[in-house]
């Protein structure tokens, strides 16, 4: 391959390019199926290709996080309340989360490691330091409030839609039947709730009272 043609290569596959494909690839087919091998042949190279923007498939992962970090819209900030603006910075992260449920669990790792998360880190750190949190306290609760938003996308109640048909009603079949099967004597509570466990009745209101019980434990955990 002449080094004209290498040049031109590694124009096109850009790192954004194959960045925004191996994040196409996790939202339709999950992290597990994002790897060099895979996007390589996806794009019609080797992989040593792609080893010029990615040392290895951890830098591939790191860089799909920069890039769910970098959709993150945050707000202005305003004369709001510190924790009114907090509300208004996870509701931003969490709507670029919702995006890609099927790579969120690599989000909280790689806070650190991009431009775009430590903006997102330092935005709320600094909202938890104006309301009242030692630095340490501070640090802590923001890596709780990131934990838990990625926790709220990743085990959304309902079907999981990483599973092809079949399966998913499959395991739909076998969760109900469990859920049937339990002593109503015992497990009344589990019972009467057994719809919730199986689907979401309204996503919207599943992650508004997400983000109303974070800033609420936010608020109530300020140190006096």
């Amino acid at each position: 391959m002449t080094a004209v043609r290498q040049t031109r290569q590694r124009e096109r596959l850009s790192r954004d390019v194959l960045t925004a494909g191996a994040l196409a690839l996790a939202d339709s087919a999950g992290l597990e199926a994002v790897t060099i091998r895979r996007l390589a042949t996806e794009n019609s190279v080797t992989p040593m290709a792609l080893y010029w923007h990615f040392a290895d498939k951890e830098a591939l992962l790191d860089a799909i996080a920069e890039r769910i970090y970098s959709e993150i819209v945050l707000p202005e900030p305003g004369g709001m309340p510190w924790y009114d603006e907090l509300r208004a910075v996870l509701t931003a992260a969490l709507d670029a989360l919702r995006a890609h449920p099927f790579a969120v669990t690599i989000v909280a790792p790689a806070i650190m490691k991009s431009e775009a998360g430590l903006v997102f880190a330092e935005r709320a750190i600094a909202l938890l330091r104006a309301g009242g949190f030692s630095p340490a306290q501070a640090a802590q609760t923001g890596t709780f409030l990131l934990c838990s938003l990625v926790n709220l996308v990743d085990i959304e109640p309902g079907e999981d839609r990483r599973l092809d048909d079949d399966t998913r009603a499959a395991r739909l079949r076998t969760k109900r039947a469990q859920l049937d099967s339990l002593d109503p004597k015992r497990f009344a509570s589990l019972r009467e709730t057994a719809e919730f466990f199986l689907f979401c009745p309204s996503e919207d209101d599943y992650f508004a009272q997400g983000i109303d019980f974070l800033i609420a434990g936010a608020r109530g955990t300020v140190p006096a």
